[in-house]
């Protein structure tokens, strides 16, 4: 099973008129396996974050992207070692690009499209010992710092996004999720339950 950890809570905030963002960057372990999702764009947090689990930049072997918005995917590239993966494939440093079938390689972890905040966006779904299955939502749920984050599954479905690109998507998108998951860690904002 997957063992997973928020390294950085995401925000999104403005302070004397200069906006100021982060995804919520997340630490999955698996059979040896050290994966990242959304590295987002605050270096020294993220190199901190890193030091405190042991982790080296090397360590990393895949770097999974929900969508590729700048506070989401900055970052990639320092992973110079590890595989990126998207909505749809695996990129290489040689190159290469190749599907990944719905599952990060040699795990059980799946990557689904959800579309509609951005149309290539997708979720990362982890089985969990602790929490159960545990859905990455990036930006299918955010907060902006300071908002009140509701939960209740009506709020959610109905929660607004400045950014999104389809209304319709994004709420089937949302439902999906919300069906297949115990706990959702969304892109800026805290880890909350799926009430059922």
């Amino acid at each position: 099973m997957a063992q997973v950890k928020v390294l950085i809570a995401g925000y999104a905030r403005e302070e004397a008129g200069v906006e100021s963002a982060s995804s919520t960057t997340t630490l999955i372990r698996y059979n040896g396996l050290n994966i990242i999702v959304d590295p987002g764009m605050n270096r020294l947090l993220l190199l901190k974050s890193l030091a405190a689990e042991d982790l080296q930049l090397q360590d990393i072997n895949y770097v999974i992207l929900t969508h590729t918005h700048i506070d989401h995917c900055y970052l990639a590239g320092i992973f110079d070692q590890a595989k990126v993966l998207d909505n749809e494939a695996i990129f290489s440093d040689d190159g290469q690009i190749v599907p990944h079938n719905g599952k990060v390689p040699g795990t059980n972890i799946e990557i689904i499209n959800t579309p509609g905040h951005d149309q290539f966006h997708c979720s990362v779904l982890a089985d969990t010992a602790e929490l159960g299955k545990v859905a990455i939502a990036g930006d299918l749920f955010w907060w902006e710092d300071g908002e009140i984050q509701e939960t209740a599954v009506e709020a959610l479905i109905n929660h607004p996004d400045p950014y999104m690109k389809n209304e319709v998507q994004l709420a089937e998108s949302r439902l999906k999720i919300l069906g297949l998951a115990n706990y959702i860690i969304p892109g800026h904002g805290s880890i909350f339950k799926v009430v059922k």
